[in-house]
């Protein structure tokens, strides 16, 4: 489980805000989404543990920039919250592996997959 969910990280100019958001990874998927060693998140200020889950996959990190234009801080709040659930969603949901390792060894065929 993610420590975090959304991080601000920087406003490049007066109307462009850039965020990074952590989802939890389900543990059979986790393996597709580990990270290389030495890793580290967007966010310069995570802890050694939050930069572990993003190499061991636990957790999976998305960046995102937004247009602040028009919008008070309870829109961006709510904007933003909004896109956490959706990429925690799709995190979820989404499984591209589910016949991984599926075989055919000239004869039979072994069904693979993951969970």
């Amino acid at each position: 489980m993610p420590r975090l969910r959304v991080i601000v990280l920087e406003q490049e100019d007066v109307d462009r805000i850039k965020i990074a958001l952590w989802a939890d990874v389900p543990v059979a998927r986790q393996r597709f989404y580990a990270r290389p060693a030495g890793t580290v998140s967007a966010w310069v200020d995570a802890l050694p543990g939050d930069n572990t889950n993003l190499i061991n996959g636990s957790v999976a990190e998305m960046t995102f920039e937004f247009s602040r234009v028009g919008l008070i801080l309870a829109q961006i709040r709510a904007l933003v919250e909004s896109r956490w659930q959706q990429w925690q969603t799709l995190v979820t949901s989404e499984n591209k592996w589910v016949r991984y390792g599926t075989t055919w060894d000239g004869t039979t065929w072994v069904a693979g997959g993951v969970a």
